[in-house]
């Protein structure tokens, strides 16, 4: 049976100014599937996340989620995309203000006629799901680093969406938050189904979570597969670029 493909990028280019940021990107994502767009500092990876998720336009090539075009989209059909995906930003982005479950049932308030019982049960269920039922009045203040990382999570799948966008979810984690982290996001991802695309460059993380990666060198695809075809694959940046993150995780246990 043939996969579905959930994302698919062709021929974009993006130019700061005079500067050149992406050149003719192109790869695809599948459905149920964990994608890690990686890759050294200054490739590129956060600029094509950013035309992914829609904060950035399309002004050169194409970029197709969810089987519309976002470079075609109304302003209307762009609202009602951004109520398919899910976004967990790198420092959470929690409102201090508001409770943990105050956080989660916002988007759930926002965008849904639900009553404010099923509001509560959802975000209840949400925040079983990330194993933090205990934190459901507390402010994002009270809460360590691990678990306001679960909290933004909770938050992120509020609305059930098909898709989830990471962008370096592991920042700021020991190895043994970051290695829970990623079982969390395994467990989520098989439990509801969900297809994920995510930016790291936490080696750890790539080897426990890829399905298939997008390496970015310089603002190009230097490969795009499965992570065991690039693990075997032989290009000398893409073994260095492991192989030194390896050294690192090891230096830091």
């Amino acid at each position: 049976m043939a996969r579905q493909q959930i994302i698919q990028v062709r021929d974009l280019w993006a130019k700061f100014g005079e500067h050149t940021i992406l050149s003719d990107i192109n790869f695809e994502t599948f459905e149920n599937e964990i994608t890690v767009i990686l890759g050294g500092s200054g490739s590129g990876k956060t600029t094509v996340l950013k035309h992914l998720i829609g904060l950035y336009p399309i002004e050169q090539g194409s970029v197709e989620v969810l089987h519309r075009k976002l470079e075609e989209m109304s302003e209307r059909e762009k609202s009602e995309f951004f109520l398919k995906i899910g976004v967990f930003y790198q420092n959470g982005a929690l409102l201090n203000s508001l409770t943990v479950a105050e956080n989660v049932a916002l988007p759930l308030q926002q965008h849904t006629r639900l009553s404010d019982n099923l509001i509560d049960e959802l975000v209840r269920l949400k925040l079983s799901l990330v194993n933090l039922e205990q934190a459901y009045d507390l402010f994002p203040s009270q809460l360590s680093g691990g678990m306001r990382k679960r909290a933004a999570l909770a938050r992120a799948i509020a609305m059930d969406p098909p898709l989830l966008f990471f962008d370096e979810p592991g920042a700021g984690l020991d190895p043994v938050l970051l290695a829970a982290l990623d079982d969390l996001i395994l467990k989520l991802r098989d439990q509801l189904g969900v297809s994920i695309t995510l930016v790291t460059h936490e080696v750890a993380s790539i080897l426990r979570l890829a399905d298939r990666i997008v390496f970015l060198d310089n603002g190009q695809v230097l490969f795009s597969g499965t992570l065991s075809e690039a693990l075997s694959a032989g290009i000398e940046t893409i073994d260095h670029f492991f192989e030194k993150g390896s050294a690192q995780n090891g230096s830091k246990t």
